[in-house]
């Protein structure tokens, strides 16, 4: 069963797990099982996609009640009135500790045009593990919180690859022996980008919305054994 965040006559918000497709395409490969069909098994109904998260992404995800809510808020998106923030979990520290990263990027095809795309990043967290890796005997990892002005294709992956801050769990773009590393000492075996909170405008009566997803207990377990916090919480993430 899908963890449905917030559901009323006209959209459902839902906490993607990570490593599910949210929908069939040439991108997701051997993909057996996909969100939306999931979704409209167990709300019993058609629902329609209003903006997409990668395989590997976990978090809040907007599904509309009928093809004219999710117009609705697809404009929202494409106007930029979306305030997406994102919780990722970096190899090393970025500096400064805050920053916009303004880097066009293509579309799924890398070969394709590059439009512009820009990042904004807030540093929240950071610990030096005692774990040798290549010339190094210990290993700094960043608490990250991204918010992304656009929504090009794995903009968020590429853009803090481009600062040699790369996503751990990330194939694509990330660092295979970093990867590696968590599988091995923490036991985490998943991309650690998590799209954290959503704030849009109700697409019937225009009243400010904030979703939440909370962590899984694969990300929640990693951050509380690094003792880091949440922004506004006080408290170890996953303590309940």
């Amino acid at each position: 069963m899908l963890d449905i965040l917030y559901q009323d006559d006209a959209l459902i918000a839902v906490n993607k797990p990570a490593g599910l497709a949210v929908h069939r395409s040439k991108m997701v490969g051997n993909a057996e099982e996909f969100l939306i069909d999931q979704l409209r098994e167990q709300v019993g109904g058609i629902v329609y996609l209003a903006h997409r998260l990668d395989r590997a992404t976990s978090g809040v995800l907007l599904i509309a009640r009928s093809s004219e809510i999710a117009a609705t808020l697809g404009e929202q998106f494409m106007g930029r009135s979306v305030r997406k923030q994102y919780l990722a979990v970096v190899r090393g520290w970025p500096e400064p500790d805050a920053g916009c990263i303004d880097y066009p990027l293509p579309g799924s095809r890398e070969t394709g045009p590059r439009r512009e795309a820009r990042t904004h990043y807030q540093r929240l967290a950071t610990i030096e593990v005692p774990i040798e890796l290549g010339r190094y005997p210990q290993q700094r990892y960043a608490l990250v919180l991204a918010e992304p002005e656009s929504g090009r294709f794995r903009q968020i992956r590429k853009h803090l690859a481009h600062i040699h801050h790369p996503i751990i769990g990330d194939c694509q773009h990330g660092r295979g022996d970093h990867n590696r590393l968590y599988k091995q000492y923490f036991h985490c075996h998943r991309m650690l980008l998590h799209a954290w909170q959503l704030r849009f405008a109700h697409p019937l009566s225009g009243a400010p919305m904030l979703i939440a997803a909370p962590l899984d207990a694969a990300y929640a377990g990693l951050l509380a054994r690094f003792e880091w916090t949440l922004p506004g919480e006080g408290r170890v993430a996953g303590d309940e």
